[in-house]
């Protein structure tokens, strides 16, 4: 049976991001089955209605990979876009469409709805392997747990974690492969699934589970290792913290140097307390730079967001990662609840402080259902049972206001290019791309440090 794994996702605000999902889904598919990527950012629609007159696949998966761009101020919404595709599809094939993704499982069954797919994957995409089976064997797929149609009952709707085999199909001759070869150099890798950490906004223990599941160091360096012989110039980690578990953290840091992996690479980190050595093994390692996802700067603020860590320890990860000699960024997110005039000047006082980094400031939480901050949003009446929060509806904080907040900030930040409102926009967007047509690699917000 053919099938053909498809990834919509073309935003590329800041840098375009490889699909390492299909790649996974695409190794759970049995080898009697003949599997194809096409990507959006490298094929068109007209590019591909001759694959499907070609290939004639009968089955389509298709990555949502995100429900919208999680930015209140430069707010873009992704389901309309994928609903059209859908429907394009629909009139140019007869192939079962199956959809999934880490957005997709945030709100499975009003996607599945919106989308007007057969059926979906909740959960980790490792289950359409499982799906493909059934479908050529001409049995139910919804007799699979984590499969379902529009029809499914509620009870389908709850992810649970995948316990078998994570086999990563990469395909290095692949035409998408070579397109983030060619804008930038950076692929991605994955050292664990599961979110140990609890913060009230974010949908990952959710979708992935509260536990970590590892991947063996060893495992990861080889796939390191792959990547880089098929011509990578610097990956990125995809954990939602990549030392959310500092022993595994350490362990892999390790297995990069034993198995010989020389590209730079970087990460999303948690700027919680640190072991000394810990920064000087990863930068060793090749650790180029950290994304700490700081989120606030005043004590009240990182005890609503339930962060596993203070301003302090902060100021001394912060300082830690800049001795090692890397790069450094802080995001943060501002306008959650107990937000008021009081914190955010209390933050910016503090960031002030910050050395030697770049920052940048998301204004406005995005509320997903799942989350603490979903129940707390509907404790105090901003949403209720009834609100659709499939396009992007963002927590108000009743003491201030986000156009309020957004003021104090651009005030802050006046001409320095180092502090940033958002992602950057097409403005960004457009610099990177041109950098990375001159020959520049990784995400490149170190040349903006002051």
């Amino acid at each position: 049976m053919k099938v053909l794994l498809l990834s919509p996702n073309t935003l590329t605000v800041p840098y375009p991001v490889y699909p390492i999902g299909l790649d996974y889904v695409a190794g759970s598919v049995s080898p009697e089955h003949e599997v194809r990527i096409v990507d959006l950012n490298v094929s068109s629609l007209e590019n591909l209605e001759t694959i499907l007159s070609d290939y004639t696949p009968a089955i389509i998966g298709l990555s949502c990979r995100n429900i919208d761009n999680t930015e209140a101020g430069d707010s873009q919404f992704f389901i309309s876009k994928y609903a059209k595709i859908v429907s394009w599809l629909r009139a140019n094939t007869k192939a079962k469409i199956v959809c999934g993704g880490c957005g997709f499982t945030i709100m499975p069954g009003q996607i599945l709805s919106a989308l007007g797919a057969d059926y979906g994957i909740v959960g980790e995409g490792e289950r359409f392997g499982l799906l493909v089976d059934a479908i050529n064997k001409q049995q139910d797929p919804e007799q699979i747990p984590g499969v379902i149609s529009t029809s499914s009952p509620p009870g389908k709707l709850i992810p649970s974690p995948w316990k078998g085999k994570r086999i990563r199909n990469f395909q290095p001759d692949s035409p998408h492969n070579n397109f983030y070869l060619n804008k930038g150099g950076m692929l991605n890798l994955q050292t664990k699934r599961g979110c140990s950490f609890q913060c009230i906004y974010c949908p990952y223990p959710f979708i992935e589970g509260k536990k970590h599941r590892l991947i063996e160091p060893d495992q990861v360096a080889r796939t390191a290792l792959e990547l880089q012989e098929a011509g990578a110039k610097y990956f990125f980690i995809t954990d939602s913290a990549f030392n959310s578990d500092i022993k595994h953290s350490l362990a892999v840091a390790q297995a990069f140097k034993t198995a010989g992996v020389s590209i730079p690479w970087g990460g999303f980190f948690a700027p919680v307390k640190f072991p000394d050595n810990y920064f000087p093994i990863m930068a060793d390692a090749g650790l180029k730079h950290v994304e700490f996802g700081t989120e606030s700067l005043a004590d009240s603020m990182l005890k609503t967001y339930r962060k596993p860590f203070r301003v302090k320890d902060v100021f001394t990860a912060h300082q830690q990662a800049l001795d090692a000699g890397v790069h450094v960024a802080h995001y943060f997110l501002l306008g959650g609840p107990g937000e008021s005039s009081t914190t955010i000047k209390e933050s910016l006082d503090n960031i002030e402080k910050l050395e030697k980094t770049v920052l940048f400031f998301f204004i406005g939480i995005r509320i997903y259902p799942n989350t603490p901050l979903y129940d707390i949003a509907m404790a105090q009446g901003k949403i209720s049972p009834e609100t659709n929060l499939l396009e992007p509806i963002f927590y108000q904080s009743d003491a201030i206001d986000r156009e309020a907040i957004d003021a104090l900030v651009r005030a802050r930040v006046g001409k320095r290019i180092n502090w940033l409102i958002g992602s950057g926009g097409d403005d960004g967007s457009n610099i990177v791309s041109r950098m990375h047509e001159r020959g520049f690699v990784g995400p490149l917000w170190e040349y903006l440090i002051r």
